[in-house]
């Protein structure tokens, strides 16, 4: 009789529950989830499903590499059943539609990452709205990102803003400030 091993993310979810309250380094979450590789991106998941796992860049505490899940969350059972993933022909569309590029920073897949030297550029399907938000998985609310900024954007991301919002700024800008963003629009939509 063989028994199925938990998935990569249940297992890192109960090792932190089991250390609630205490840091834990990325290697010791990367041998939780030996043999498999994509231990961090389970790590976002959970935090996505919203798990309080904090990091260096939500308190100055931890350093680079450290995780504490600050409280057990309401309904632990979340990690078992998270949405289903995007699917590839959603992916495919998003990525067509924004020329493979990430829409934050500029980068296009397989640069090299200026922030992650030796490495190439990996891009992510990015909600615009978090689904921690209520954002959803569809064309308009999806965008591609390189992994730097989509681990940045993560749960932070405002709502896009509004057109009377941008128009009012547009209109407030200098002629020079019109010109370049009329340029960059252009551009972007490739209307040279």
């Amino acid at each position: 009789m063989s028994s199925k091993r938990p998935s990569v993310k249940k297992r890192i979810g109960d090792y932190l529950i089991d250390r609630v309250g205490e840091v834990v380094t990325s290697a010791e979450l990367q041998q939780v989830a030996f043999p498999a590789t994509e231990w961090a991106r389970r790590v976002r998941e959970l935090r996505a499903a919203g798990w309080p796992i904090r990091t260096d860049k939500d308190t100055t505490s931890l350093k680079p590499g450290q995780y504490c899940l600050a409280q057990i969350p309401e309904k632990t059972v979340r990690y078992y059943g998270f949405s289903p993933s995007i699917s590839t022909r959603l992916r495919a569309e998003v990525l067509e539609r924004n020329g493979s590029t990430c829409q934050m920073c500029g980068a296009a897949a397989g640069d090299l990452d200026d922030l992650n030297p030796g490495r190439k550029v990996r891009l992510h399907i990015g909600h615009i709205i978090d689904r921690s938000h209520g954002g959803r998985d569809e064309l308009s609310n999806l965008r591609a990102l390189c992994s730097t900024c989509n681990q940045g954007a993560k749960n932070i991301t405002q709502e896009p803003p509004s057109w009377t919002w941008l128009l009012t700024h547009l209109r407030r800008a200098s002629i020079a400030d019109q010109r370049a963003a009329l340029k960059w629009l252009k551009h972007k939509f490739q209307e040279d």
